[in-house]
């Protein structure tokens, strides 16, 4: 019998450049669904640029990163845990007596009431661990106009970000963010090196290094995903094959985190309640703690702690669609502190652009009857949800 966890300022710091900015964000490019981005509306047409090298030696923030009271992280919230199950995905795979019943029933108990859950014995090497998040600090130590080579440019998914500056002035997330697409290689061609070609054709040659380590990172998180999916789909009672044919040959999106060490960490967010818009994420943290879920039975934010040997999973809206509203797609949010910085290194699982996202006839009854509302390769976003960013 698995055993299931209880649920237990100044404006001088930043420089400005004429550009417009958009109440809405960016549209994504037609061959993926979009991550969340920050929601807040843009009152002035200034682009401000978020350099934490110049932000760290101030006595306060500035006012676009001050959220709302209500909106603000509370003394107390996440002092209590998250009840997160661990599946040993090892011996899932291994077909050891009994392994694959418990990995059912913990997902189906995680996903049934907030959707996270973590695995561990995942075979991901910790050498790439490491080496990933090694690459990831120096990238982000880098001086700023360095990174800004890798710019996001406006309407794109991908490149470097700080805080969402020049698209939004207020509620701003303290954070810094590189993205790129990761689309595995199909059997009938050649391995693509997407990620690697990106860091040499957007930074250069004396990022080879960083490219492979990414490369090879999120070859072993399309693998890890799919491996994920036959859990999903036994848990479900469809089967392991079912979702894991339909996320073969994703189209996803990597990204990294990086949130500064912050002087009044009460005051602001680095990142805001948001539910994913993808079918599934998979967080690797570093040995700082951020990340938060809410809890919509007692209204509650608990923290999810940071372990070394195991990811953090959680169910997008995508995957909430594609399982006909029976595992939740919840919000989550990341804080800061005083003290460290925090970084994080995210895998987002989307399926391909001609996949329609529907659930199986099986997940469909009376009581349940298929959403009348489909669509090929895009997520189904509830319109009254916040989506201010990607842990």
């Amino acid at each position: 019998m698995a055993h299931l966890p209880l649920l237990s300022p100044p404006p001088t710091t930043f420089s400005s450049s004429s550009s417009s900015s958009s109440s809405a964000p960016p549209s994504m490019p037609t061959s993926m669904p979009p991550p969340p981005s920050s929601s807040s509306s843009s009152s002035s047409s200034s682009s401000l640029v978020f350099d934490a090298a110049v932000l760290s030696r101030q006595a306060d923030i500035p006012a676009q990163f001050v959220w709302p009271a209500e909106e603000a992280p509370a003394a107390e919230a996440g002092e209590e845990e998250l009840g997160v199950p661990s599946v040993d995905l090892g011996a899932f795979l291994s077909g050891a007596p009994g392994a694959a019943a418990e990995a059912a029933a913990l997902v189906r108990w995680a996903c049934e009431r907030h959707g996270f859950f973590q695995v561990v014995n995942h075979g991901v090497p910790a050498r790439l661990l490491a080496e990933a998040h090694r690459c990831a600090a120096a990238f982000f130590a880098t001086p700023l106009p360095e990174k800004q080579r890798a710019q996001r440019r406006p309407g794109d998914s991908c490149g470097y970000a700080s805080s969402f500056t020049g698209r939004f002035s207020e509620k701003l997330p303290w954070k810094e963010t590189l993205s790129f697409r990761f689309s595995p290689a199909n059997a009938a061609a050649a391995a693509d090196d997407l990620v690697l070609k990106y860091f040499l054709r957007t930074l250069g040659h004396d990022y080879e290094h960083i490219g492979r380590v990414y490369q090879e990172y999120c070859e072993a998180m399309s693998r890890l995903s799919l491996e994920i999916m036959e859990v999903l789909g036994l848990s479900l009672g469809v089967g392991p094959q079912h979702y894991r044919r339909f996320f073969e040959g994703n189209d996803s999106i990597m990204r990294l985190n990086y949130y500064p060490p912050c002087q009044r960490p009460e005051l602001t967010l680095g990142t805001g309640p948001h539910c994913d818009p993808t079918s599934l994420t998979i967080l690797h943290q570093d040995d700082v703690s951020g990340l938060q879920v809410y809890t919509a039975e007692d209204e509650r934010w608990r923290t999810v702690r940071p372990q070394a040997d195991s990811f953090v999973v959680n169910i997008g809206d995508t995957f909430m669609a594609l399982s006909n509203g029976r595992y939740k797609s919840c919000l989550h949010r990341a804080v800061v502190n005083r003290e460290a910085a925090r970084k994080s290194l995210a895998f987002f699982l989307c399926p391909r652009m001609d996949r329609v996202v529907q659930p199986p006839p099986a997940l469909v009854d009376g009581r349940n009857p298929r959403p009348t509302r489909t669509s090929p390769g895009q997520p189904c976003l509830s319109s009254h949800r916040s989506t201010t960013g990607l842990i």
